[in-house]
């Protein structure tokens, strides 16, 4: 069996830890066209932050997010989250404010910040480094895929080794990574990117399915024909082939994501989540 994020942030806090989306008003320079325009071929409008409270400063969004979640708990603590679209993204005394504001609450025992590898200028690593003396900062980085040819048929916009940079300088200033892997992108192999990340010295993994969203270029060519979403049973066999080839101790936050039902156009079997997830669960309980 793999190694969970439920088990291992009780090992670290002690306690069940739950994470609060926020949306710190970022855009993306593959979006505003320092890099490209368009963004991600997958990406939706709300830059994958579909679930953070966004509209407020930040301290109403915890508010907010805590409020969604907190009838479901009895006991337990936060993370707070920067989920929308890459959140280093600008000048380094906007991200001391914002950040600053997440962790400030009592209930807050840690900060995960998500980004590209290639807006991880000094100063800003080294903020997170100062941060992470207060509490523990995790950046996720949106790798996706090590292959360099779907990387720029996705719009990615930067090459692989910069994700290898990246990760070595975020360790070496003593952060946590957390890597993401889209599993279902057309040609690519996500073993081989699963395996690139743990020679790279992620801490942890998220898997994604490649969700087909509307209004999205994506989605225009599925309209096409041009892309073929996976079974459940396809996502399932690749994504258990993905965790093997990681190291045991390497925590998978995520064993798949969420898109939007009003806005998702395949496959449509990812809508029902618990079904979802207990199909995934009773396949990988076998870890060999």
């Amino acid at each position: 069996m793999y190694r969970t994020a439920n088990d291992y942030y009780r090992e670290k806090f002690g306690c069940k830890v739950y994470k609060l989306s926020l949306d710190g008003g970022f855009t993306c320079p593959n979006r505003d066209g320092r890099i490209a325009v368009g963004g991600c071929i997958f990406c939706s409008a709300l830059g994958g932050g579909e679930f953070a409270e966004g509209g407020s400063d930040i301290p109403q969004q915890l508010e907010k997010a805590k409020k969604r979640v907190e009838a479901k708990i009895r006991e337990g603590k936060y993370i707070a989250y920067f989920q929308s679209f890459t959140n280093t993204y600008g000048p380094v005394e906007k991200l001391r404010k914002l950040f600053s504001e997440a962790m400030a609450p009592d209930y807050i025992v840690g900060l995960n910040v998500a980004t590209r590898p290639d807006c991880l200028p000094e100063e800003t690593v080294e903020l997170l480094q100062e941060l992470n003396r207060i509490k523990p900062v995790t950046v996720e980085l949106g790798l996706q895929t090590a292959d360099d040819e779907v990387a720029r048929y996705i719009n990615r916009g930067y090459p692989t080794e910069v994700y290898r940079q990246a990760v070595s300088r975020l360790r070496a200033a003593g952060l946590e990574v957390i890597t993401h892997i889209i599993i279902g992108l057309p040609g690519d192999d996500p073993v081989a990117t699963a395996r690139l990340a743990a020679e790279s010295g992620t801490d942890g993994v998220k898997f994604h399915l490649l969700h087909i969203l509307r209004n999205t270029p994506l989605a225009r060519e599925y309209e096409e024909g041009r892309v073929r979403p996976l079974t459940l049973e396809e996502y399932a066999c690749i994504l258990k082939e993905c965790i093997q080839a990681l190291p045991k101790e390497t925590v998978i936050h995520r064993i798949t994501g969420d898109g939007a039902k009003k806005d998702l156009l395949a496959p449509l079997w990812s809508a029902d989540k618990k079904k979802t997830l207990n199909y995934l669960h009773h396949y990988l309980q076998n870890r060999d």
